[in-house]
């Protein structure tokens, strides 16, 4: 972990700290060595209000993704959890209601979160055979699962910084963002150097590094692909990253 940064930046209230999690896609394994590095943090610097931020797309592309979600509920049960939907929930949820959704859901690394649910899909699939998988996925899914996609947020805010999974549309109250915007907005959000009201704090597009710009912070680091699962830590007006 680096030392604290003592530069100024926008703000969290006293007493809080945050720990803002990037991208997991199916890496139940990374996972579980930040929640060990997240409990060292603790443990040496305690603080009254740890709130835990997770910026969507936990499933896809990695072998672990039902494990990934068991992971973060478990978590949810002993600290203060906030879960964002992330495109990648997104299309799992339609797919559990409109079957031929697989046709894509499969480009976005879907066949793998089919299979940590123990789960095998032909190459070829006709209506009939879309339907049983998704019952099937439906059936192999545990009760807390399903309330977990349910219950995914779409953004959330703490003092001047809003979180996110993709960004924000610019010009457009924060309160006022649409929903396809928040999950998948890209170039308009990225390429843009003016302020959004709140710094935004977001995944969605991969880095080598953490990108750290005055009107927002990207923490997807391609964990599935580069081994590599970022955290921030906010706290007052100091920022840090695992």
């Amino acid at each position: 972990m680096t030392a604290r940064a003592a530069e100024t930046v926008s703000r969290v209230p006293n007493g809080t700290r945050i720990y803002a999690v990037g991208d997991i896609h199916g890496r139940a394994d990374l996972l579980t060595q930040l929640f060990s590095r997240i409990d060292a943090d603790l443990a040496a610097n305690p603080v009254v209000r740890p709130i835990l931020v997770f910026l969507g797309d936990y499933v896809d592309r990695g072998p672990r993704s039902r494990e990934v979600l068991d992971h973060l509920i478990d978590r949810s049960y002993s600290h203060e959890s906030v879960f964002l939907m992330g495109n990648h929930e997104m299309i799992f949820c339609e797919f559990l209601k409109k079957p031929e959704v697989l046709k894509y859901w499969r480009q976005y690394g879907g066949l793998d979160t089919l299979m940590s649910y123990g789960l095998k899909v032909p190459f070829n699939t006709n209506a009939e055979q879309l339907a049983a998988l998704s019952a099937s996925l439906q059936s192999a899914m545990p009760a807390q699962h399903c309330r977990f996609l349910e219950e995914l947020k779409p953004s959330f805010e703490c003092g001047s910084f809003f979180f996110v999974h993709a960004g924000v549309r610019p010009g457009v109250p924060l309160e006022h963002q649409r929903m396809d915007d928040l999950l998948w907005i890209r170039d308009e959000f990225l390429q843009y150097e003016g302020g959004f009201g709140k710094i935004v704090v977001h995944g969605h597009t991969p880095a080598s590094e953490p990108e750290v710009r005055e009107n927002r912070i990207n923490i997807d680091t391609g964990a599935y692909a580069t081994g590599r699962l970022t955290c921030l830590i906010l706290e007052e007006d100091r920022r840090s990253f695992i």
